[in-house]
């Protein structure tokens, strides 16, 4: 069944070409991800077929009672209602007290406990997910998703991952997170010079053909030049169009000149010089921090080494932009010390950027920091070293408002590299970046001689950056493992798992050493458990196996589905105690038997 389709779509701002009669049909079951560098038309697009932009020419149309939930970048809300008011602005009143339980728990997964607290006074990132928990919560056939995992923590992305992966409607998303693309897209859709592009695969998938389309497109193209080549030197040699078999090479001529040739994507290269840095570098000693009653950093410590590369993980607001801060020296800690070697130079990419004047041209935001920079390829311009970011002439003289949101943190991350660190920090820089961008920033971080210091929630960047994850665990505690994303997620579930073992043997083993009272008769009330317990056992048996049966029922509702797997976990707990007792009783039974023979 075909939900929405979008027929000879075109879009241009100022005189760049978004979108270029592009068509596009989402099916029933459809998982999208739409992927493209910044700056192409991806969000445009998005809101076109969302109804909040118009195309200027194309059209739209969805299906019969089609349901379009959107969830927009950049959420614009009124700040006098309540979180659950906002969240629940896409219910209809009849179903307002039956979803009320459902969103909240949506709200709770995203960090959002707090439900009467006012829009007005969340941030940017609070918005954003209060926006995704209206749009999931809305009865919907159809998801279009603006960047559903930024400003979100590794945990709720990986919920968010289980929740769409089970959602039974079509999604059309935009994400730059791919391992998120791995596991929840069913087919990627490229946007590329104003073109669309369709591989009906995951991620992993995607890079595969893809890179099969341009060769085929390459060789293609390579051929045709080599038919104008010869058909050049006949025409040189003095041909003229007097007979039909002369015309006909002209007109061929003619027409292999006036092909349309392959654009081969432009590829942004890092290449920025780097600063000397000595033995010494940050010696970190017993910080702390706090804010009220809230410990943000307790007693931590960290002698860091030259070729570091530090991954910081933790759930929103726990104090990861707070410590990038204090070895940044934008903040004190409360106690302790940061010592800074005295070649350390450090490039500081924050969460927020810099407050960038809108109307100043990028080249003069390059400008005002160097002119022209040292590399190891050379001496480059600020305009030469902006081209190998991806920023044509065009972008370079345009004014900074007129840019995309990754264009601007991209340009914000030229002007910090321009400045030849040896150390970098940088806080969320996966935010708003293509996958283009981020695959070479990740290789440039590669083989960068200096230490990186990185917080971000971007998985797959941190399995290829990283070799050391610092996890805050609580209280301020901030505790160190070996490896990226993948191997301190595998060890902490281990952990974990083993935790609730360990927990559950001394609960067993605190039951097996329960005494038996000194005279061997039953009290009033064990004689009545051992009167019914045999029922009672009996019936939670059948709660179970309704329980799994209802589980099988509601597979592809996720909230319903955890809601029934928590309550499965809670029966079989009380089975577990009741069998002990059953053992119990039964044993005591049988000596009080024995006693009166």
């Amino acid at each position: 069944m075909i939900l929405l389709n979008a027929e000879g779509i075109s879009k241009s701002y100022s005189e760049k070409i978004l979108l270029d009669n592009v068509s596009l049909g989402i099916n029933e079951g459809d998982k999208i991800g739409l992927i493209g560098v910044n700056g192409t038309g991806k969000s445009t697009f998005l809101k076109i077929l969302a109804g909040v932009d118009e195309a200027e020419a194309g059209t739209v149309i969805t299906g019969n009672g089609v349901r379009i939930g959107y969830l927009p970048q950049n959420p614009d809300f009124d700040g006098d209602k309540t979180i659950l008011e906002q969240a629940m602005a896409g219910v209809s009143p009849a179903e307002q007290e039956a979803k009320e339980f459902q969103v909240k728990n949506i709200l709770t997964r995203l960090g959002l406990s707090d439900y009467e607290q006012k829009i007005g006074v969340l941030s940017g990132g609070q918005k954003k997910r209060v926006a995704m928990a209206a749009a999931l919560a809305a009865e919907t056939e159809l998801l279009i998703l603006d960047e559903p995992t930024n400003h979100i923590d590794s945990s709720m992305v990986d919920w968010l991952e289980s929740y769409l992966a089970a959602y039974k409607g079509a999604i059309f998303m935009i994400t730059h997170d791919r391992y998120f693309l791995e596991r929840v897209a069913n087919k990627i859709v490229e946007l590329d010079h104003g073109k669309l592009y369709s591989y009906p695969e995951n991620y992993s998938k995607y890079l595969e053909l893809k890179s099969q389309r341009e060769e085929m497109e390459l060789a293609s193209q390579r051929k045709r030049q080599s038919l104008l080549r010869k058909e050049l030197e006949w025409i040189q040699r003095g041909a003229r169009a007097r007979g039909t078999k002369a015309r006909f090479r002209v007109e061929r001529y003619e027409e292999l000149s006036n092909a349309p040739t392959i654009e081969e994507d432009a590829k942004m290269e890092i290449s920025a010089s780097f600063s000397r840095m000595g033995r010494k570098t940050i010696e970190i000693e017993n910080i702390s921090k706090s804010y009220g009653d809230k410990v943000l950093i307790k007693d931590f410590s960290y002698l860091l080494r030259r070729d570091d590369r530090l991954g910081i993980l933790g759930p929103n607001g726990c104090g990861k932009s707070t410590l990038l801060k204090m070895i940044a020296g934008k903040i004190q800690p409360d106690s302790g010390s940061i010592v800074l070697g005295e070649t350390v130079k450090l490039g500081y990419f924050s969460q927020e950027c810099e407050e960038m004047d809108l109307n100043q041209r990028p080249i003069d935001y390059i400008k005002d920091i160097a002119v022209e920079v040292e590399t190891p390829n050379g001496t480059l311009s600020a305009s030469q070293l902006m081209e190998t970011f991806l920023f044509d002439s065009t972008l370079q003289y345009t004014t900074i408002g007129r840019l995309s949101g990754g264009e601007r943190r991209r340009l914000y991350l030229l002007g910090i590299l321009m400045e030849a660190p040896n150390i970098l920090i940088l806080d969320e820089p996966t935010n708003d970046l293509d996958i283009q961008t981020l695959t070479i920033l990740e290789d440039y971080l590669e083989s960068y001689a200096g230490a990186v210091i990185v917080v971000s929630h971007d998985r797959y960047f941190l399995d290829k950056v990283v070799d050391h994850i610092f996890a805050y665990e609580g209280n301020g505690s901030i505790r160190q493992y070996n490896g990226g994303y993948t191997d301190y997620y595998t060890l902490h579930k281990e952990e974990e798992k083993k935790e609730k073992q360990e927990k559950v043997a001394v609960q067993s083993t605190r039951a097996s050493r329960t005494t038996l009272p000194p005279k061997l008769k039953f009290t009033f009330k064990e004689q009545k458990e051992f009167e019914t317990i045999d029922e009672d056992i009996a019936a939670l048996e059948e709660k179970i196996e309704q329980a799994d049966k209802d589980m099988k029922k509601a597979s592809a509702d996720f909230v319903r589905l955890q809601e029934l797997m928590d309550e499965k976990a809670q029966l079989e707990e009380q089975l577990a105690e009741k069998m002990e007792r059953w053992v119990y009783l039964n044993d005591l039974n049988d000596r009080i038997q024995a006693q009166g023979k």
